[in-house]
């Protein structure tokens, strides 16, 4: 632990450390706390698509954040890939939407948010077996290679000079009236000067047992589990993303492609199931008959950090003065990830914000 640091963030999820990567920039000092391995949870365990599902849908809160990140990253990405060496894979493959009934919703939604959207031609259309229903080609749309993003943000980061803690618990805190003194973990005594909750799925566990005695409100954010199967596939075999009902389909690079994903009530359970795989399986070999000869090659799960609306916080808390959170990202965390953090230091650095923060605060998601 370095002898001072200005923030210490509990979580080195892609909250954490894109959190992380904004202070830096601003010239603080930063530590990162993390119970397991950095960016091995849910920020791992995702997709990568860079648009929530049918966000025509979503809350308009979680499109600001998505937009204002969409302009973000294609030059974060390639400061990563000139300083790390690591490519993040930000990929624009466009997204292919097999069924909207919301049909008149999702273009006026596209045409409003300025997402160039066309009706699919049948060439795009025969390779896949489902019920066309309103189709719509969304083709500016990305996704990101996570596990790749993660890496490089930690190799940044790194030559930042930010210290990481990695499996390191906390048990417990001291507090002196309105401010957060240390956490005690088990790297010992911590001094605190500012404190982030960035801890995902286990954020409102955390405020439970370390923080309930701050008073004030209470992240509401649970856990909702995601399984995912990885497939063998080759180079060009799948062009773009395809999204059916809920679940989807997403190539990489080199030709795997990702078939995802589940959406399950079930505490901090990680365990994969042998009745979601085969769902997953029998999805993705059934709208995308070639995948049929392609070997599964993985299949695992990740918990998302859910919240009634998913609309993360990203807020200072109203009674400790040196506490604060950015975290309940839902399915999205990528997809909200940059802008997230870029408001979150806004607030706490004095920066006047370029998106509205009403939406994100504590006041406004009870």
């Amino acid at each position: 632990m370095p002898n001072s640091t200005d923030f210490t963030i509990i979580g080195g999820g892609i909250s954490g450390l894109l959190t992380a990567l904004e202070l830096s920039r601003a010239g603080a000092a930063v530590t990162i706390l993390e119970k397991n391995h950095i960016g091995r949870e849910s920020s791992w365990a995702g997709g990568g698509i860079l648009l929530p599902l049918y966000p025509w849908r979503q809350d308009p809160a979680i499109t600001t954040l998505v937009a204002q990140s969409l302009q973000l990253y294609p030059a974060m990405t390639e400061q990563l890939l000139e300083t790390t060496g690591i490519d993040p894979e930000l990929i624009v493959s466009g997204l292919l939407i097999t069924q909207n009934p919301d049909y008149d919703a999702a273009v006026d939604w596209c045409q409003d948010n300025h997402f160039p959207c066309q009706n699919p031609g049948p060439a795009m259309l025969e390779p896949f077996n489902c019920n066309f229903l309103q189709h719509l080609w969304l083709p500016g749309i990305c996704h990101i290679r996570n596990p790749r993003l993660l890496k490089a943000l930690k190799q940044e980061l790194l030559t930042r000079q930010v210290h990481f803690l990695e499996e390191c618990n906390i048990n417990g805190l001291e507090q002196h009236h309105d401010r957060v003194q240390s956490l005690l973990t088990s790297y010992g005594k911590l001094p605190v000067q500012q404190l982030i909750l960035a801890a995902g799925a286990w954020s409102a566990q955390l405020w439970e047992s370390l923080l309930l005695q701050t008073g004030g409100p209470r992240p509401d954010i649970f856990p909702v589990k995601g399984q995912m199967l990885l497939f063998a596939g080759r180079p060009g075999m799948l062009q773009h993303m395809i999204l059916d009902n809920d679940q989807y389909l997403i190539p990489r690079k080199d030709g795997r492609i990702l078939a995802g994903s589940s959406v399950e009530h079930s505490g901090f359970d990680k365990q994969t199931s042998t009745e979601a795989r085969k769902r997953l399986q029998d999805f993705a070999t059934q709208l995308f008959p070639a995948l049929a000869d392609c070997p599964m090659i993985d299949h695992w799960a990740g918990l998302r950090p859910g919240t009634r609306h998913g609309i993360p916080y990203i807020d200072r808390h109203p009674l400790m003065e040196n506490l604060s959170i950015n975290a309940g990202h839902f399915r999205n965390g990528l997809a909200m990830g940059p802008a997230s953090a870029q408001l979150l230091v806004d607030l706490l650095i004095g920066r006047t914000p370029s998106i509205d923060p009403a939406p994100y605060r504590f006041d406004a998601l009870h």
